[in-house]
């Protein structure tokens, strides 16, 4: 895609909004990327025709691979190392986040927040509004030290909204991405 056949986003605040109706349709069809502004929760049988307001982890991603020109508010284009510096002043442990994120979407999964749950994300096979997701999604630290009342927390919630709880790392070294899965059982 040349400039000015990409998606275009605005940067506002810590979110990149896709005003054109047309582009923000294709954009969050295309793989569940942004919400629509104003609405909660889309019906997989409805088109919407709202605009889309991105992340900075999902806009950053678009950017890396050339779907989307992100552009601030005066209209002057804002590059990919701008965008992430951005990113990294809004999240905590961004990076780690950015690297889950990405190997989720790699391995062909949709990824949503997961703030609802009090989890990083909510992975989906299929996406919002077709599955639910089976997968809830807790990026940490890679030295960070597990704390049992939080493991039972998150199992005992987890198991209420029937979902599998996951733990997700990123090796210092490596920036591989490593998954901790965990499985309850009755005793």
């Amino acid at each position: 895609m040349k400039g000015h056949d990409k998606i275009r986003g605005v940067l506002i605040g810590n979110r990149v909004v896709v005003f054109d109706i047309n582009q923000a349709y294709k954009l969050y069809e295309e793989g569940f990327y942004g919400k629509y502004v104003g609405i909660s929760k889309p019906k997989a049988d409805e088109e919407e025709k709202k605009p889309v307001e991105l992340s900075l982890v999902e806009a950053l991603y678009l950017l890396e691979r050339d779907r989307i020109e992100v552009i601030d508010e005066e209209g002057n284009v804002i590059k990919y190392d701008q965008l992430r510096d951005i990113a990294r002043k809004n999240y905590d442990m961004f990076e780690e986040i950015y690297e889950v994120y990405k190997d989720l979407r790699s391995k062909g999964y949709v990824v949503r927040p997961g703030l609802k749950f009090g989890t990083t994300f909510a992975v989906y096979r299929y996406g919002p509004g077709i599955d639910h997701a089976p997968f809830l999604v807790h990026v940490m630290p890679f030295e960070a030290k597990l704390d049992p009342i939080e493991i039972i927390r998150a199992g005992r919630l987890s198991h209420s909204v029937r979902k599998r709880f996951i733990i997700a790392v990123v090796h210092p070294k490596t920036r591989r991405v490593h998954y901790y899965m965990f499985k309850w059982f009755k005793a």
